[in-house]
């Protein structure tokens, strides 16, 4: 695993890269903010926004040539099978979106980030800005992309409620993600008390996107790296990552940033949810003895429904006939298959046993 930071600027860089070498992008590029005047808080102070020499340009045509070709090198970079994911507000995101269509990308999703603590709009002249956009992308429709399903529901703190937390289950992660703006002790000051940067990401929020969409010893790409929140949290989740910043200042904290952050070895690192079961077939638990040839099956309620065959299969109304099958027609359900171990019982001692929880004793054995 390591963690390398590029002082320079990031089309010069990616054009040093190896193609194909990447296997996930985190893009959060110039938004191009124009915003103009002076805008005042309730109270008010100056809001500043975000007025940094590398956020000015001088016509939508010059941000989308800017835009066209940093996105054509993420696309050179990245592997067949990485993804990339780019953010913006509604100044860009558009631009964004239909030049990575027409460069070729495929988007799997866009995501909002629900910022719970956005700042106001001053003057009451349009609705709160709450919100900025993510998309979710490859480099073609065929891509077989990273994507821990089951990490990304144990991440699922937005639509989970007291019941399912007590039952130690989640729901599918939807494309609204409810994460605070960054502040407090997460945001990297300078020597001054300021803060170092003025659109910092939350650490939550690339925990997320990361942990999601890559895997342990992966190598991540952050083409503005900015203060090095996709590093930090790259190293936390056991990748590897090159950053790429023009500012001396940003990588300069940022390095000590990275240097203080540890890999926390958890579930969510190593993506424990997503890793499939051991092979347990049953001719294979038939021949440990884990199931007898000619042992009856049993829905939940006790009735003797099947047969076990030598091979694997049911014996149901005098035919053989797989066990997933067999429970939907036992069942008299309109699906052709339902999954079995979740339908069949057997006695052991006289009580009904799931043979989902025999299959689980022998998996603990090979």
């Amino acid at each position: 695993m390591y963690h390398k930071i590029i002082n320079g600027e990031t089309l010069n860089e990616m054009q040093k890269m190896p193609a194909k070498s990447i296997d996930l992008i985190f893009a959060d590029p110039p938004y191009w903010m124009r915003t103009e005047g002076v805008l005042k808080r309730v109270e008010g102070t100056d809001y500043n926004g975000c007025a940094d020499g590398w956020d000015q340009f001088n016509s939508l045509e010059e941000y989308e040539e800017f835009t066209r070709k940093w996105l054509t090198e993420c696309y050179r970079v990245l592997k067949p099978n990485g993804s990339i994911w780019v953010i913006g507000g509604m100044q860009c995101i558009y631009t964004i979106g239909a030049i990575m269509q027409q460069l070729g990308y495929w988007i799997i999703n866009d995501v909002v980030w629900h910022k719970k603590n956005p700042t106001p709009n001053f003057m009451g002249t349009r609705l709160n800005n709450s919100h900025e956009t993510l998309i979710w992308a490859t480099k073609s429709k065929k891509a077989k992309f990273t994507f821990n399903y089951k990490t990304a529901k144990e991440l699922n703190i937005d639509t989970v409620d007291e019941d399912d937390f007590q039952k130690g289950s989640r729901k599918q992660l939807g494309s609204v993600w409810k994460i605070a703006v960054c502040q407090g002790n997460e945001r990297i000051k300078d020597e001054n008390g300021e803060k170092l940067h003025s659109t910092q990401k939350p650490e939550e929020l690339l925990y997320r996107i990361i942990a999601i969409s890559s895997n342990k010893e992966d190598v991540i790409l952050d083409p503005f790296g900015g203060t090095m929140t996709t590093a930090a949290m790259a190293k936390k989740l056991g990748r590897s990552s090159i950053m790429i910043e023009k500012d001396t200042q940003y990588c300069e904290y940022g390095q000590r940033r990275i240097d203080i952050i540890e890999y926390e070895d958890t579930p969510i690192a190593n993506a424990i949810f997503d890793q499939k079961p051991k092979k347990a077939t049953m001719p294979d638990m038939i021949t440990a003895g884990y199931f007898t040839t000619g042992e009856s099956f049993y829905f939940r309620n006790g009735e003797e429904v099947a047969t076990l065959l030598e091979d694997g299969k049911l014996l149901y109304q005098g035919q053989p006939i797989d066990m997933h099958s067999c429970a939907a027609k036992a069942r008299e359900v309109k699906a052709k298959r339902l999954n079995g171990f979740d339908v069949w019982f057997v006695k052991r001692n006289s009580e009904l046993v799931s043979i989902a929880t025999i299959r689980e004793k022998y998996r603990q054995t090979i």
